[in-house]
């Protein structure tokens, strides 16, 4: 087993050498696997979403690239719709691509194809998500499929950017008769720079109706229904500066009788950054699992598993490092175990001065009171510096030290999916 200059090392994990022996005994144990890990993951995800209105982001991202294929592994994040924090993982899975088959694409019916995987997302949020008051799933283009709507979970509504001009029951064309709408309205909103494009207020234009989609010719199934009853949200930017400017196109199945309906849709797609932000915090922001070098895919697979679970961790502090609200923190539990919180405390007891802005400002047993123990781990030294990924990915492996510290002066347990 090697590992690229970059990417996470199981050395650093494991502290010291018998550290690193554990776990690299760990991926490569036969009876360890990512699905285990995830749906570990789910299920702590779904004691969380009792009676909250949820989001669950899907989206792909590259573990291995190579020869036109590799290693992919698309996970279903689960974020709170009226605040963004973020409750957990309630679905991933991996996929290894060879070679493409776009020759055949358009005949083969969905069960054949990768794009399933946006189908298996929506029903497993549907499942883990049962318990909360309201469930949307949201995903970029590339889900902008006839039956990932047709066939969509009972009580879950779709949100998904939209990547064709589909055919409509009356045979027009969608988006020309999108461009047609009346604006309802202006909106203004703050972007970010990007290349190109300079950090600006974006003055947006809002369209926004309802449509009945026709069954496309090919790529859905025969039972599926022939029409599809949508409503689709149009935000353009208006005068932009040079460079990409704002232009989506939102489908959704949820109501949108006016103006401000309209916006509160295109707020939940925009929280669909949630998703990125963790891809950043596995790859270049953090875990750099791209950079690994391993020769065995199954011991990789199982790496990349757990980083996914540990990068979510990671979002989940940088959420709660504000503290914000009394009444809103989050708990410990939504990203630790009950047996974390005394080693946490611990581990406080040290880094706290003698002054009270030295002090953790946060409640035990918060989330917050957590993200400010791993900041300081992660060599943070002002409380007002707001840490990043980075700086709460150092904090988490140094407590991932003391942990294994501690169970490698104990008698080795037997290896389960959950020791990672």
């Amino acid at each position: 087993m090697a590992e690229g200059g970059g990417g996470i090392r199981i050395r650093r994990l494991g502290g010291d050498r018998a550290g690193e022996i554990r776990i690299t005994r760990f991926l490569r144990n036969r009876a360890v696997t990512g699905a285990e890990m995830f749906a570990t993951a789910a299920a702590r995800a779904s004691a969380r979403c009792a009676g909250r209105a949820v989001l669950a982001i899907q989206d792909t991202t590259v573990v291995k690239s190579g020869g036109g294929g590799g290693l992919y592994l698309h996970p279903t994040l689960v974020v709170d719709a009226e605040d963004g924090s973020i409750v957990g993982l309630a679905h991933a899975q991996f996929l290894e691509r060879a070679t493409g088959r776009k020759a055949d694409r358009r005949q083969r019916p969905i069960e054949d194809k990768e794009s399933r995987r946006w189908l298996e997302g929506a029903a497993a949020a549907a499942k883990v998500c049962a318990s909360a008051r309201e469930v949307t799933v949201v995903a970029d283009r590339e889900s902008d499929i006839y039956s990932a709507f047709a066939r969509r979970p009972p009580g879950v509504h779709l949100l998904v950017r939209a990547a064709q001009d589909r055919a409509l029951e009356d045979g027009e064309r969608l988006f020309a008769r999108l461009d047609a709408l009346e604006e309802a309205g202006r909106a203004t909103l703050s972007l970010p720079a990007r290349p190109g494009r300079p950090a600006h207020e974006a003055t947006l234009a809002v369209r926004h109706g309802r449509f009945d989609l026709a069954r496309p010719r090919n790529g859905a199934a025969r039972n599926d229904p022939s029409t599809i009853a949508v409503h689709l949200v149009d935000v353009r930017e208006i005068d932009p500066p040079p460079g990409e400017n704002v232009h989506w196109r939102l489908i959704t199945t949820r109501p949108v009788d006016g103006l401000a309906q309209a916006l509160g849709v295109v707020d939940l797609y925009r929280r669909r950054w949630a998703i990125e932000q963790l891809f950043r915090t596995m790859k270049t922001d953090g875990f750099d699992i791209e950079a690994v070098r391993m020769e065995d895919d199954a011991p990789r697979q199982t790496l990349a598993a757990a980083t996914l679970i540990a990068a979510v961790t990671i979002q989940q502090l940088v959420h709660a490092r504000d503290g914000g609200d009394p009444q809103r923190l989050r708990p410990l539990l939504d990203a630790f175990e009950p047996k974390d919180q005394p080693l946490l405390e611990a581990y406080c007891a040290t880094l706290e001065g003698k002054t009270q802005r030295q002090k953790n400002p946060h409640p035990r047993g918060s989330l917050a009171y957590a993200s400010w123990v791993l900041a300081r781990l992660g060599g943070w030294t002002g409380y007002y510096g707001k840490p990043g990924p980075v700086v709460m990915l150092a904090g988490w492996l140094k407590f991932q030290h003391g942990k294994y510290a501690i169970a490698l002066t104990q008698p080795t347990p037997p290896l389960t999916n959950t020791d990672v």
